[in-house]
C-alpha cells in the first residue's frame, strides 16, 4: 500500500528542515490549501492525463517523466502524476522533485509514510509498476504452517546485519481453548510488544521487536469469543495468546493465511494498523483543549508505550485526513480520577481545537458513541533512557505537555534513582495551562517534583515568569542536583519551540544522549 504525505520528505539540505531535526511548512500559494486540493481532486479534472485510464508503468517509462510539468512518482509499486499536486504540497515542489521518475517509497517512509495517500492522490494514480513474474506459493506448505510451528525459512526476507533473531509461533488446544505462542527469542518482550486485533474471524497479531516487526495473520478456521487473554513470558521472551472456543469442538487446523502472514520485516516497510475506537467520553481542560477518551475494541489488545503517538484518522469531505497525537493519562493525581476505567481498554488524548484546523473542529464535533481510527503506536523513545537517571528536566509548549504526562507518572512511580523532576511549562496566558490545579498539587506532594510556569501574554497581575524559550530562563532551570549527574531533557511543542530549544540545549553543552525531542 501506498503512503502520500501531506508535508512529504525533506531533504538534508531543505529550508524546511531545521539542525535539529525539525520541519517546518513552507509556504502555500493563495487558494493551494489542502482543502483546495480537495475540492480540485472532486472536480472531475483529468489530474493524470490519461483520460481514466490506468497503465503498466516499466521502469524505462517511469523515469521519463521527470520534470515539474511532469512528474511521476512510485510509491510502493504504484506510480501517481504528481504534477498536480506540486503547488499544494506544503513540503515545497523541490521535496517531491527529489523523487520525480523514480521510486519514492523510503523518501515518504522518513517523515511521512502514516499519510492516508489514497484519499489524497487517488485522482493522479497512473498505474502499477510492471513487475517480472514469480513462481506460484505452495499453499499446501502453508497449510502446514498452520497446524504447526512457522519454520524460521518461512519468514519474509534474509534477516539484515543487526536485526533480532527471526522469530516463530506454534498452536495447541483444549476442549475450550485455543493457545498461540509467539517465540520471540528476545528478552526485553513486554505486553506493549504485542498488538493483537480480532474481528469477525480474522486473527491479526503483530509483534514489535526493536525495530522489526513479525506478523501473524490468519483467518480463523472456527469461531472464537471477543475475549481473550494474553500473557508474556519476559525471561524467555515468549508471547502466549488464549482464544476461547464458541463450540468445544477439536480443530483439525488453525486457519487460513491472510495478507502479510509470517512476515518479519522492518517496521518501516509494515504500513500502519487502523482499528474504529469508540468515543466514550469529552470534556474541556482549557477553552480550547479537550480531554478525549475512546473505547478500543473488544478483540483488541494494545497499551502504547510511555512516550509513543498514535494516529487518528477521520474521512472528511471524502478524503481521509490522518494526525499524530500522544495518550496521556486520565489525569495526574489520583484524587483527579472518576471511577477508573481499565487502562488496557482505554486510551485518553488531550488535543487543541483550532478553528480553522481541518481535523480538529471534526474531532471537536465527535458525539458519544462516534467512532474514530486508531493506528499502533510509533516512536523512538525508550523507557531505558529514564533507567538509573539522577535529573529529569521536561520543556513543553501548550500541548506539547502531552508526551511528558506519561513520562511524568512513569518516572515518579518506577524511577527511585530520580534526585529531580523538573516542569518548564511555556503557555500563552494562565487560562491556557493544561492541568495546572494537578500540578501544582503534584508538586505540593511530591519533593521530588517542581514546575515552573512562563506566559507570553500574561495579565498585568501575573507573578510567575515571562516570555519565550531563551538562554536566560533555560540556564537558570537546568540545574543538576549533582556535578556530573545523569540528566536527561525532554522537549516538546510546536516546531519553532522544539528546533530553537534543541539548539539552545547543545549550546548549553549537553550532548546528544541527554537530549529528547519530541517531532511530529
Amino acid at each position: 500500500m501506498l503512503n502520500v504525505p501531506s508535508q512529504s520528505f525533506p531533504g538534508p539540505g531543505s529550508q524546511q528542515r531545521a539542525s535539529s531535526g525539525g520541519r517546518s511548512k513552507v509556504p502555500l500559494k493563495q487558494g493551494r490549501s489542502l482543502m483546495d486540493w480537495i475540492r480540485l481532486t472532486k472536480s472531475g479534472k483529468d489530474l493524470t492525463g490519461l483520460k481514466g485510464r490506468l497503465v503498466e508503468v516499466t521502469e524505462e517509462e517511469l523515469k521519463k517523466h521527470n520534470k515539474k510539468d511532469d512528474c511521476w512518482i512510485c510509491i510502493r509499486g504504484y506510480v501517481y502524476n504528481v504534477s498536480p499536486y506540486m503547488e499544494y504540497h506544503p513540503g515545497g515542489e523541490e521535496e517531491l522533485m527529489r523523487a520525480a521518475g523514480a521510486d519514492g517509497t523510503e523518501l515518504f517512509h522518513q517523515v511521512h509514510r502514516w499519510v492516508n495517500y489514497e484519499s489524497m492522490l487517488k485522482e493522479c494514480l497512473v498505474g502499477r509498476m510492471a513487475v517480472k513474474p514469480t513462481a506460484l506459493k505452495d499453499y499446501r506448505e502453508e497449510r502446514r504452517v498452520l497446524n504447526g510451528m512457522l519454520p524460521e525459512r518461512q519468514v519474509t526476507g534474509p534477516p539484515a546485519v543487526g536485526s533480532p533473531a527471526s522469530p516463530s509461533y506454534d498452536w495447541f488446544q483444549t476442549d475450550s481453548l485455543v493457545t498461540i505462542v509467539i517465540y520471540t527469542k528476545q528478552r526485553d518482550i513486554s505486553l506493549e510488544s504485542i498488538i493483537i486485533d480480532h474481528q469477525d474471524g480474522s486473527f491479526r497479531a503483530e509483534t514489535i521487536m526493536k525495530d522489526y516487526s513479525y506478523l501473524i495473520h490468519i483467518g480463523l478456521s472456527h469461531e472464537v469469543q471477543e475475549d481473550f487473554s494474553v500473557r508474556v513470558v519476559e525471561n524467555v521472551g515468549k508471547i502466549e495468546i488464549t482464544l476461547k472456543k464458541k463450540e468445544n469442538t477439536s480443530w483439525k487446523f488453525l486457519g487460513h493465511p491472510l495478507e502479510k502472514h509470517s512476515s518479519f520485516i522492518p517496521r518501516k516497510d509494515a504500513g500502519l494498523y487502523y482499528r474504529k475506537c469508540r468515543l466514550v467520553s469529552k470534556a474541556a481542560v482549557t477553552p480550547d483543549t479537550r480531554l478525549f477518551c475512546v473505547a478500543l475494541p473488544p478483540g483488541t489488545h494494545l497499551q502504547v508505550p510511555v512516550g509513543h503517538h498514535v494516529y487518528l484518522k477521520l474521512s472528511i469531505a471524502g478524503t481521509e485526513i490522518v494526525k499524530p497525537y500522544t495518550p496521556v493519562s486520565d489525569s495526574l493525581v489520583s484524587e483527579f480520577k472518576e471511577p477508573v476505567l481499565p487502562n488496557n481498554k482505554y486510551i485518553y488524548f488531550l488535543i487543541k481545537i483550532y478553528p480553522s484546523g481541518l481535523l480538529t473542529p471534526e474531532l471537536d464535533h465527535l458525539q458519544i458513541g462516534d467512532f474514530v481510527s486508531v493506528s499502533s503506536p510509533e516512536g523512538s523513545f525508550n523507557i531505558s533512557k529514564l533507567q538509573e537517571l539522577e535529573d529529569l528536566f521536561l520543556l513543553a509548549a501548550g500541548t506539547g505537555f502531552t508526551p511528558m504526562v506519561k513520562i511524568l507518572n512513569y518516572a515518579l512511580t518506577n524511577t527511585p534513582s530520580l534526585r529531580k523532576i523538573k516542569l518548564m511549562f511555556f503557555n500563552k496566558t494562565e487560562d491556557d495551562i493544561i492541568w495546572r490545579s494537578q500540578l501544582e498539587k503534584l508538586a505540593f506532594e511530591s519533593e521530588r517534583f517542581d514546575v515552573e510556569f512562563v506566559l507570553s501574554a500574561p495579565a498585568l497581575e501575573w507573578n510567575g515568569k515571562r516570555g519565550h524559550i531563551a538562554p536566560a530562563l533555560l540556564s537558570e532551570f537546568l540545574k543538576r542536583s549533582l556535578e556530573n549527574s545523569k540528566v536527561l531533557l525532554c522537549i516538546c511543542g510546536p516546531a519553532p519551540f522544539t528546533e530553537q530549544g534543541t539548539r539552545l540545549l547543545y549550546d548549553l553543552t549537553f550532548s546528544t544522549d541527554e537530549i529528547h525531542s519530541f517531532t511530529a
